[in-house]
């Protein structure tokens, strides 16, 4: 049975990334013997000096008729309006796919500087509503201005979509019991001042705990929250959140245990999942080989996991936990480290060590 793998490097730093990850890939395919067919198209920049826009429909069309996706960083930030091709294609992708649960660790590692330290936690953001408006509404778009100098934003929150990023985080704590010997979910929240929506948020959370009586429920203001990942991150497991608060604790977290440059990211649904590394495109950096690699090639890891046991296939799950373990194995020594870690290795220095590793592994 093939795998079939949607590639996209994306803009800035994405494609020296893409292809470090890339060349893990094709190495976990060779040795296990994945059937992974790789197949890489272009979007965001480069689409757009070709097409004029940097997304297209076909693009959608043939996303689903992959097994996944890999998406490097994007920076739409940057893009035109949309009226003249600036289309967002992680937010395109996130909401035709339904890719409701956005999957962010954050943990320590070995002899990596961090802020804070005993964190090894889990955000499940819900990842198709909320604050953002390029993703809130059917038709037009969620912010706008009546008149000038009065900015307004609307923020959407339903019953469907609380009910299913609660039951994907509440499975997530489920299985992180085994590791852990703890099973939490803190539900994330400013129903203080939002009493609607994350009124709405908390009931479908609360509904959801009824059903998990072995894992532990707690809920916390957004604020609060923030204070206590600084302050006493070993009592996080599950965090499970709206689309930017989620957005704005998981950059947090991973910054405080080490790097965004570590930050595996998954975006998941019923149907489809996609991986994307957490941070951004860093344009200021591209091309001079120093970029750090691990953020996107953890999310694939992710990717293979998700796949692996949504399809069965045992091998894409040993892949997953080589990935991991190469990693760990990897950050144990500083020659290894890029700029972002406090190193000095080189994007593709970082590649052929993993590599090497990988080797001894398998």
């Amino acid at each position: 049975m093939s795998v079939d793998i949607l590639v996209f490097d994306g803009d800035g730093i994405g494609p020296e990334i893409m292809s470090s990850t890339i060349a893990i890939i094709e190495l976990l395919n060779a040795k296990l013997k994945l059937n992974i067919n790789l197949k890489k198209e272009i979007l965001g920049f480069e689409l757009l000096k070709q097409k004029g826009v940097t997304f297209t429909d076909d693009l959608l069309l043939k996303s689903k008729e992959a097994d996944g996706i890999i998406l490097g960083p994007v920076d739409h930030n940057d893009y035109p309006s949309v009226s003249r091709g600036g289309i967002n294609p992680s937010a395109k992708f996130r909401i035709e796919l339904d890719l409701y649960s956005n999957i962010r660790p954050a943990k320590n590692y070995i002899n990596v500087k961090s802020l804070s330290q005993n964190m090894d936690l889990v955000i499940v953001r819900e990842n198709t509503e909320g604050f953002y408006a390029d993703r809130n509404m059917y038709d037009g778009n969620g912010e706008f201005s009546p008149v000038p100098g009065i900015g307004l934003s609307l923020r959407k929150i339903t019953k469907e979509a609380s009910l299913k990023i609660a039951e994907s985080a509440f499975e997530i704590a489920q299985s992180r019991f085994v590791n852990k010997n703890i099973s939490k979910v803190h539900v994330i929240h400013k129903a203080n001042v939002m009493k609607i929506t994350d009124g709405i948020f908390l009931d479908a959370c609360r509904h959801i705990s009824s059903k998990y009586n072995d894992v532990d429920y707690e809920e916390m203001l957004v604020d609060a929250c923030a204070a206590h990942l600084v302050r006493k991150p070993e009592q996080f497991d599950v965090i499970l959140t709206t689309n930017m608060f989620g957005d704005i604790l998981s950059d947090l977290a991973t910054e405080l245990s080490g790097s965004l440059g570590l930050a595996g990211s998954l975006n998941a649904g019923k149907k489809y999942a996609m991986a994307q590394a957490q941070h951004g495109a860093a344009p200021d950096i591209a091309k001079k080989n120093i970029a750090n690699p691990i953020s996107l090639i953890l999310s694939s890891a992710m990717l293979f996991d998700w796949l692996g046991k949504k399809r069965k296939l045992d091998k894409l799950i040993l892949a997953s936990n080589l990935i991991n373990k190469s990693v760990l194995e990897l950050l144990k020594h500083k020659e290894n480290l890029t700029r972002d870690l406090g190193g000095k290795a080189s994007t593709t220095k970082t590649t052929d060590n993993l590599i090497n590793i990988l080797n001894n592994l398998i």
